[in-house]
């Protein structure tokens, strides 16, 4: 029998944890002299007050979206893949190549061949950490941190080389051809008469993004592969008995996994810088796994912790532009949100299940 219901779980537990980040939160800002209530309405107003906050909070979000599917893919195979800042930055590289170096007629094509290099370059850069674990007994989580310095050394000597334009002096590539740019929201939503902002980076990239949330809730929910790969995160003498191969559940996995992170980069590299920079994931690798940890892995939850930490970053940089609110006080905002709906979550799912077993006792 379950300790707490399943709505619990899944609603009460992240409700909770948000609360007790925000106090906190609120508490951090009131002492250096700051309005918390104040703090909060300017997060509000400009994340999600006008078309132009909103659409820098649905762009984060939507790498936030494709980093916490990621992490949420190989958590239900019990791996922990740390990886997601070097995929997506691998992924970025595919992109940069194949939209540098074909002639694309129109962006849809081009979108087309770039997520499929995006997913490749990330999937493949996963899979050898996943190979590690498989076969030598690597543990997935050194290995894909490791990975992690690695494609960043690659990008920087690739952007200061081959990849950077001749008499440059910044570590990018040239932009990309102008039929490879993406529509954005405000292109999208015109055709049908409604105002967007012109400014906003969202774009079709978005669109992609709640489908993948689709396309993996239907994987891990509705297909055989989805059925191995839970069944050997849930018990993997189990998975072997039943006849299913840790060593293929491990490579499909993390192959998808990464596949996942480095579709990120039709977002930020292709929709809104069009070209590739260094730095460009900016930390969305890791703000992936706090996603995947409070979205309890289920695309649906990713999908609306990804909106959440789309709201922090937009409504964070709001606070420091208009504020005296250091910067770095905002980033301890953001860590104390992960921190509470991550880290400490079993402080508040213990006594929330004492809660609910003493109301059965009580009930029987």
């Amino acid at each position: 029998m379950e300790k707490m219901p399943k709505w619990a779980d899944v609603v009460l537990v992240p409700i909770i944890s948000l609360l007790l980040a925000a106090i906190l939160s609120a508490i951090v800002i009131a002492a250096i002299g700051e309005s918390p209530w104040a703090a909060l309405k300017l997060m509000v107003e400009g994340s999600l007050g006008s078309t132009y906050g909103w659409g820098y909070t649905l762009y984060y979000a939507t790498n936030f979206m494709f980093t916490g599917l990621a992490v949420a893919v190989a958590f239900h195979a019990r791996m922990f893949n740390i990886g997601g800042e070097g995929q997506a930055a691998l992924g970025g590289l595919g992109v940069a190549l194949v939209c540098m170096f074909i002639p694309f007629p129109h962006w849809s094509i081009a979108l087309l061949v770039a997520a499929i290099a995006a997913g490749l370059f990330g999937a493949v850069w996963a899979a050898i950490p996943a190979y590690l674990q498989a076969r030598r007994g690597s543990h997935i989580v050194i290995t894909t941190i490791m990975f992690n310095f690695i494609a960043s050394a690659l990008l920087n000597f690739l952007l200061i080389g081959a990849l950077k334009p001749k008499g440059s002096m910044e570590p990018a590539t040239g932009k990309f051809p102008e039929t490879t740019h993406l529509p954005t929201l405000h292109d999208i939503l015109g055709v049908i008469g409604i105002p967007f902002s012109k400014a906003a980076p969202v774009n079709v990239s978005f669109i992609i993004a709640i489908l993948a949330c689709v396309v993996v809730w239907a994987l891990i929910w509705k297909t055989r592969l989805g059925l191995e790969i839970r069944s050997y995160g849930e018990s993997e003498p189990g998975a072997k008995y039943a006849g299913i191969s840790p060593f293929k559940i491990i490579m499909i996995s993390m192959f998808i996994s990464g596949g996942l992170a480095g579709m990120m980069a039709i977002n930020n590299v292709m929709g809104e810088a069009e070209r590739l920079v260094l730095n460009s994931v900016e930390g969305a690798g890791f703000i992936g796994i706090a996603v995947a940890l409070m979205g309890r892995s289920h695309p649906f939850g990713v999908f609306l912790a990804a909106i959440l930490f789309g709201f922090l970053y937009q409504g964070g940089a709001e606070l420091a532009l208009w504020t005296s609110i250091p910067r770095e006080l905002i980033i301890v905002i953001q860590a104390l949100v992960i921190l509470f709906t991550g880290a400490l979550d079993n402080m508040v799912r213990t006594p929330l299940e004492a809660v609910f077993l003493s109301l059965r006792k009580k009930g029987a």
